[in-house]
């Protein structure tokens, strides 16, 4: 505690960031504590409960899955080189950040409706995206992908580009520079982003209603039970949701931090 208050500054900028920390902790704190243990685990037994929450961290967790195989070689390409039109792929990238995810919802639907084009077509193989599970984990790839993609990219700059022009002098193929050199040395910063867009896809809204109302992912249920029934009743879904996510942040702190240390 001595180093917070070493002098004027850091006791000024103590007492700020003591605020900022209380109108985050607060709220969520309130909303814990209103809810008893027995109201909780009766929550616990909703089946409807249970299964929109697994839906809702399986399926961000496949858009995870699909942001990782797409969006490394991207951020690698961004971090190495230059093209034209770079700054446009940066843009397009960011862009779902700060649209309103209602309007990507919107847009996602025009491209991916039932009568259009890529919506028929994959409706042949028997893939369909409105009101599907297939919609949700498109709806949570599109806002979340950036999160990602910022975080690799700016872990594969970190990499002297030297550390792999050695290992090319070495005989290495660039496959095996890129897995062998900077994968490994961007990997906190790519676990980082994998962090951040899971997270970003469990609290998604706006898209998913859109695109895929139902199956009911936790966001859309908290929604509709406050929406229909009053705070009282969609309480303690809310505090299950929220003692979920803080053990799930937690734990992958903990383990995150224990990687960084070995």
């Amino acid at each position: 505690m001595k180093p917070l208050f070493a002098n004027r500054m850091h006791a000024t900028f103590a007492v700020l960031g003591l605020l900022l920390v209380l109108f985050i902790a607060w709220p969520l704190l309130r909303t814990v504590l209103a809810s008893s243990p027995a109201l909780l685990w009766q929550t616990v037994l909703d089946e409807e409960v249970r299964s929109s929450i697994w839906l809702t961290f399986y399926a961000s967790l496949f858009a995870t899955l699909i942001g990782f195989i797409l969006g490394v070689p991207l951020a690698y390409l961004l971090a190495r080189t230059d093209f034209p039109g770079k700054r446009l792929v940066e843009g397009i990238v960011d862009l779902p950040v700060v649209v309103p995810h209602s309007a990507a919802g919107i847009a996602l639907l025009m491209v991916f409706g039932r009568r259009t084009l890529l919506g028929q077509t994959f409706s042949l193989v028997g893939i369909k995206f409105v009101s599907a599970v297939p919609g949700i984990i498109i709806a949570m790839l599109f806002v979340s992908l950036a999160h990602l993609v910022n975080a690799a990219r700016e872990g594969f700059e970190a990499v002297p580009t030297r550390l792999e022009r050695v290992a090319r002098t070495l005989g290495a193929s660039p496959w095996v520079a890129f897995w062998r050199v900077a994968f490994p040395l961007a990997w906190r910063s790519i676990l980082s982003g994998i962090i951040l867009m899971w997270a970003r896809g469990l609290s998604e809204f706006g898209a998913v209603v859109i695109l895929a109302y139902h199956p009911t992912v936790a966001p859309v249920l908290l929604f509709e039970r406050f929406a229909s029934f009053g705070l009282q009743y969609a309480r303690p879904v809310a505090t299950l949701i929220l003692l979920i996510c803080l053990t799930t942040f937690v734990t992958l702190r903990i383990v995150a931090g224990k990687r960084g240390r070995r």
